[in-house]
């Protein structure tokens, strides 16, 4: 065999193997997160693996692979705006969803699942400092204890006042007087969505479409218990692991705890 030709056919197999060491790694981070990132999350994620490669190579790689995120199917649940004016509250937030520290703003809502032909309803609380989910609660019925029971898991992470907000859309349970008192009770301003206009509260509608979309609509459940371990599942997964790009390619949680240790 001529030089030329076994220099490059060793240059080519380092190369291979190259990338099959990097494909490995794009496999295991695809599989550890079951489809849900794509090549913008899993470039960061080999970043930190060591394995450094830009977007564009990652996206061609996975291609070799045939494999891609899961498709979203983007199904908002559309927030109910309805109920008497009489007890509702200024919109405070304005869309303005950016806070400079942890438990500043707070956002919450309502969705529904339907589940073996039973529906589920699930309120949340999202601190728009990190989107971390702060607390929620499922329940079978969309009532006023769904909410009152999801806000005291939501008080037991929030000790002292520092002028947190809390932001709603104008639904019924939002307005109701003992919603309203638990609120004062632990001096938290309330804020309120136009009525309507559910772009007014965004951040927790967008929480809602990737719950459903990297969650829901590629599961099936074998029982109504299964859906709510695996529900469990996914909050701790989205709040502790999985990365969020606008929060410099930290889950919600790394990125709380690199704040606080800086203000060490």
């Amino acid at each position: 065999m001529p030089s030329s030709t076994y220099h490059y056919n060793i240059l080519i197999s380092k190369k291979s193997d190259k990338n099959t060491e990097v494909k490995e790694a794009i496999q295991q981070i695809y599989n550890e997160h079951q489809g849900r990132y794509g090549m913008d999350r899993i470039t960061p994620e080999l970043a930190k693996r060591g394995v450094v490669r830009n977007r564009k190579t990652v996206g061609k790689l996975m291609k070799e692979m045939d494999i891609k995120a899961v498709i979203r199917q983007p199904k908002y649940y559309k927030s109910s705006c309805q109920g008497t004016e009489s007890k509702t509250v200024s919109n405070i937030i304005n869309r303005n969803f950016v806070a400079e520290a942890p438990n500043q703003k707070w956002t919450t809502d309502v969705t529904q699942f339907s589940v073996l032909g039973h529906k589920l309803y699930l309120s949340a609380i999202i601190d728009m400092f990190n989107s971390e989910v702060i607390a929620y609660e499922l329940s079978e019925k969309p009532d006023l204890k769904l909410v009152t029971d999801m806000l005291n898991k939501a008080f037991d992470m929030f000790l002292d006042n520092n002028n947190l907000i809390l932001h709603s859309d104008q639904g019924w349970q939002y307005q109701h007087s003992v919603y309203q008192a638990m609120l004062k009770s632990k001096g938290i301003t309330q804020s309120m969505s136009r009525k309507g206009n559910c772009l007014d509260n965004a951040l927790i509608e967008n929480f809602f479409g990737l719950l459903k979309s990297e969650f829901f609509h590629i599961k099936e459940f074998e029982s109504i218990e299964m859906f709510k371990e695996e529900l469990d599942e996914y909050i701790v997964y989205y709040n502790n692991k999985r990365i969020k790009l606008k929060l410099g390619g930290l889950s919600p949680a790394e990125y709380r705890a690199k704040f606080q240790e800086s203000k060490k």
